[in-house]
């Protein structure tokens, strides 16, 4: 459900807003890449069925199927890119410290739509090649660190081409996670432990999500092939827009053959070891990796102070919502 804050006025029209929207995407994508290490590459918009490709995200979302009869195979829309990025460092030959990045776009159709998820998803989706000794919650802040600094920088930049723009970022992204999260606020649900640190730091990565905590529950749901549940976490940011924590990036250092099989273990999904996806792991045959995906509306909506996602983004949503929307006079793209 759509929620307008009485009083709220962009401060940019469509026409402003779309040059803003390339601003913001151009100057992040390339001070990304730079601090990063990393080159940009196509990527699929779909792949096959059988590949084991696509990411099945917390398992419960319907992927988008359809049958392709020129080559006889049924193919998916990805969800995300989190399993084919992997395979492709290798087939790019990447070398340690260096990765790949792509812009991704998916559809998402059991999204509830609200002022922040859509069904279209667009964002950064980033690899990076690591050593079996970087495979610690150590290389993962570092990583965590670079990116937020690149927030920052475009942040500064943004702040000074739109004077209704204030910095409001801190210097430093506060670091937590989900066990010391829940200790801290241990009566709230894990969305509004999330709301609470975030308002209170303005910048957080929350890490170690996806196994049980010392309560029997997990913080949130990950899929069981593709990020550590010791090593990944989420960068959320406090936006006073909405009055909550926005997450702009789920990332974190995928599997090895060990957490592969303790993980998909306790999903009771061994079975997906048959796949080409988890042989290469159990094999060696792709590199140790980190990488994770950033929401390219997500972030512009943050730097823009946008009320709702579909200012930044063109996707399909409700009458009741457009309706709304437009009495209020916000322009939906």
């Amino acid at each position: 459900m759509v929620i307008v804050k009485k009083g709220y006025q962009s401060s940019l029209d469509l026409l402003e807003t779309e040059i803003a929207i390339k601003y913001i995407k151009d100057n992040f994508e390339k001070e990304f890449a730079e601090k990063m290490n990393l080159i940009r590459v196509s990527a699929p918009l779909f792949v096959k069925s059988n590949s084991n490709l696509n990411d099945h995200l917390s398992g419960n979302e319907r992927v988008i199927l359809f049958d392709i009869p020129s080559i006889k195979e049924d193919a998916e829309i990805v969800q995300s890119l989190a399993k084919w990025k992997r395979v492709s460092l290798e087939s790019h030959k990447i070398k340690p410290n260096h990765g790949l990045y792509t812009d991704m776009n998916a559809i998402r159709r059991d999204e509830e739509l609200d002022n922040l998820h859509s069904i279209y998803v667009d964002q950064w989706d980033w690899e990076m090649v690591i050593e079996k000794k970087d495979r610690t919650v150590e290389k993962l802040k570092e990583v965590v660190n670079n990116i937020y600094q690149v927030l920052l920088s475009v942040e500064e930049k943004i702040s000074k081409k739109y004077s209704y723009i204030e910095r409001n970022l801190p210097n430093e992204i506060f670091f937590i996670s989900t066990e010391e999260l829940k200790n801290l606020y241990p009566n709230l649900s894990s969305k509004e432990r999330e709301n609470a640190i975030c308002k209170e730091k303005k910048a957080v990565f929350i890490y170690q999500i996806g196994w049980p905590l010392s309560n029997g529950l997990a913080h949130d749901g990950r899929a069981a092939d593709y990020d550590d549940w010791n090593l990944n976490g989420d960068i959320l940011l406090w936006y006073d827009v909405l009055d909550l924590a926005l997450e702009i990036s789920s990332m974190g250092i995928r599997v090895d053959e060990n957490s592969l099989v303790e993980q998909l273990k306790f999903k009771n999904q061994l079975n997906k070891l048959d796949s080409m996806y988890c042989q290469k792991i159990i094999n060696n045959e792709v590199p140790l990796s980190i990488g994770g995906g950033l929401g390219q509306s997500r972030i512009c909506m943050f730097f823009l102070k946008k009320m709702h996602i579909g200012e930044v983004q063109a996707s399909l949503w409700s009458d009741d919502d457009l309706k709304i929307l437009k009495d209020m006079g916000i322009n939906i793209l």
